[in-house]
């Protein structure tokens, strides 16, 4: 797959996005065939943006959410500034057809871990860490059937990713807390909660943080100070609608919550 393909590919799947429509799948002249070819689609994204990368988001960091969209391991994508919004926003609901809101833990990066031989190790991640936020993300695709499409596709569509709340800050006592097994609960209005556990994320959300700084380098990436990295979620994704509000309990840690605009 050449550039001039890979080119065509994003801008394709961009104006998708622009227009809130969908397509069925990727030409075959345009449809990367292996992770590689889909992250050389997926960074011509960055060329879109006003404004330099603001971080990586993981998808399918769970046994259920990797068989739901038919993957067999995590998937990254970017966060560009403008898929961005702050704690308490209104989230244009647009086209979103996924429907449903995350409850992640987000890693702000320190210092860069620069591409190496041997992998990093879980410490020296967390040791590039400067602080942890919390967050909700809001997944969408533009393929018809985004269960069937596949790996490739799904990664160079960003991998599912689409619009991201920065919530608060959390307290520094973070580092002392196992993350595995910390309890998140996850409001949809008065009409849906739901709970779960940081384990759902691959684990151990710092393992899925660890899985991004060393899928990167595979992608001729870097995983760079300032960088946001969202983890994937702790809960069920929440099922929601135009002008419900969400609100995501990370206990001790703090809250992080958003409204959405009507259709």
């Amino acid at each position: 797959m050449d550039t001039t393909a890979a080119k065509a590919a994003t801008e394709l799947l961009v104006r998708h996005w622009k227009e809130g429509s969908t397509l069925a799948a990727l030409p075959q002249t345009l449809r990367p065939g292996t992770r590689a070819q889909a992250y050389a689609v997926q960074a011509h994204l960055e060329a879109h943006s006003q404004q330099p990368l603001f971080g990586w988001k993981i998808a399918a960091t769970s046994v259920a959410g990797q068989k739901h969209i038919n993957v067999d391991g995590p998937i990254a994508g970017r966060l560009l500034v403008e898929m961005v919004f702050l704690d308490g926003d209104t989230v244009p609901f647009g086209a979103n057809r996924m429907r449903v809101a995350e409850a992640e833990f987000a890693f702000c990066m320190g210092r860069d871990l620069p591409p190496r031989a041997t992998p990093y190790a879980m410490y020296e991640v967390l040791d590039a860490v400067s602080a942890l936020y919390l967050a909700i993300e809001i997944p969408d695709s533009r393929y018809t059937d985004y269960v069937t499409v596949g790996a490739p596709q799904l990664i160079a569509d960003n991998a599912c990713g689409r619009q991201f709340v920065l919530g608060p800050k959390a307290p520094d006592l973070w580092r002392q807390l196992d993350l595995a097994a910390h309890r998140v609960v996850g409001h949809v209005g008065q009409r849906l909660q739901r709970e779960g556990i940081g384990a759902n994320v691959l684990g151990d959300p710092r393992l899925a943080l660890t899985w991004l700084a060393n899928e990167l380098p595979t992608m001729g990436a870097t995983l760079a100070a300032g960088h946001i990295v969202t983890t994937g979620t702790c809960v069920v994704p929440m099922e929601i609608v135009p002008l419900d509000t969400v609100l995501m309990d990370f206990g001790v840690l703090g809250q992080v919550r958003c409204g959405f605009s009507g259709a």
